[in-house]
């Protein structure tokens, strides 16, 4: 049965807030009406996973979400009713607003609702391909079996996410430490050390790597302010563009392009594509249900037109292999590892194996990025400073061998 969140007013005036569950929204007004109770607002949906800002959701870690379905995944083998492991569950997490979402996926389930669609009015914590995946298992009789996989799939995608998070920390904490120095001796070191060059910029003696050098600081003190606005206006406008559909794709497809950067995309989206394609697959989901989910889930616009089209062309009876390689986003062995598995009937234990194999090679491939960008950034950082050293030592040093000489 649904649940509905309401704000509505007592008899006395006073503001109050609840859940309720009821067949409808129609039957959930009834009820505020017997209890006396004046609805502002009603809408379906608990308060699960509200945040205090308006329109946000409470966030649930993957690492929660992954022992939440091996937990229950294994109380059900265990022979343990569906009701009570919840029950259990909503006792033993940690997490708040897994808590309160599980209660409530509860009560729905006692309701009447499957566990699939009771998870899906949650669509903010148990995604499609989750959602897709519990309802083959209840209808197939391998629920336990589903949400362990779920849990393997869901672990492991939160070990991808994290090693490619953790990689990428010390360089942006590099390069931003970096720039404060840079900056910080454009507009405090060197403008403190500009009055001893005044005779010498008086008479134009200054090389042209130190008038340079001058222009830019006088820039930067002059026109923070300025420079500020303009990059504030210039992000603000460039937001509505870059959530619009056009401008997504723009930036998912210039990802793909970017030297090493697009390689590490392009690996992490395949990866994402097998590996959900493959586990519903194996669990009994439609190949076409699965190319959908698959594709919407693989976190790239323009794979998923890619994907899109060979989802068009398995409709029409032909191999997925095909369209794949011709779009040429496919290294070619995955292309000839899927084509054999089509003709072999493995096609859900292979893209799974794909996963693995290229994930591997995902972290080799970022671990190499991440030694190779560090001694670069170093690099440009020193190089920057040397430039802003010479800036300042070479007018002091041809004064000072001119006043000897």
């Amino acid at each position: 049965m649904p649940t509905f969140s309401y704000t509505a007013r007592n008899g006395q005036g006073e503001e109050v807030a609840g859940v309720l569950t009821a067949e409808n929204q129609q039957a959930a007004l009834r009820t505020l009406d017997d209890r006396r109770l004046f609805p502002i607002k009603i809408e379906e949906g608990g308060q699960a996973g509200r945040s205090v800002l308006p329109g946000r959701r409470k966030r649930v870690r993957l690492s929660h979400l992954g022992r939440f379905y091996g937990q229950l995944a294994d109380l059900l083998k265990a022979g343990v009713p569906v009701l009570r492991s919840l029950d259990v569950l909503a006792k033993a997490t940690p997490n708040a607003a897994l808590v309160e979402i599980i209660r409530e996926v509860r009560d729905d389930v006692a309701g009447g609702d499957s566990l699939a669609d009771a998870m899906e009015r949650h669509s903010h914590v148990f995604s499609e391909l989750h959602v897709s995946m519990v309802r083959a298992g209840e209808r197939g009789g391998f629920l336990e079996e589903v949400l362990g996989r779920v849990s393997t799939f869901v672990e492991r995608q939160n070990e991808l996410r994290n090693k490619l998070v953790g990689s990428t920390i010390y360089p942006m904490l590099l390069m931003t430490a970096g720039m404060g120095v840079v900056l910080l001796m454009l507009t405090v070191v060197v403008p403190r050390m500009r009055p001893f060059l005044e005779r010498q910029e008086a008479r134009g003696e200054l090389p042209a790597l130190t008038i340079g050098l001058f222009a830019v600081c006088d820039f930067l003190v002059g026109y923070w302010m300025y420079i500020i606005v303009v990059l504030v206006i210039g992000i603000i406008g460039a937001l509505p563009y870059l959530r619009s559909e056009a401008g997504r794709f723009a930036m998912d497809r210039l990802r793909l392009k970017l030297p090493v950067v697009g390689k590490i995309t392009t690996l992490v989206a395949i990866c994402r594509f097998c590996r959900i394609l493959g586990t519903m697959l194996a669990n009994g989901v439609p190949i076409l249900q699965s190319l959908k989910v698959s594709k919407d889930s693989a976190g790239n616009l323009v794979l998923a037109e890619e994907i899109d089209k060979a989802a068009e062309s398995v409709r029409q009876g032909e191999t997925l292999a095909g369209p794949l390689g011709e779009s040429g986003m496919f290294p070619l062995d995955i292309i000839d590892m899927i084509a054999v598995s089509e003709e072999a009937n493995t096609l859900d234990t292979v893209l799974v194996n794909i996963a693995d194999t290229n994930e591997v090679r995902v972290s080799q491939v970022v671990d190499l990025a991440v030694r190779l960008l560090e001694p670069v950034l170093l690099l440009v950082m020193a190089i920057m400073v040397l430039i802003i050293a010479l800036g300042i030592l070479v007018p002091v040093l041809t004064s000072s061998s001119t006043a000897l000489g």
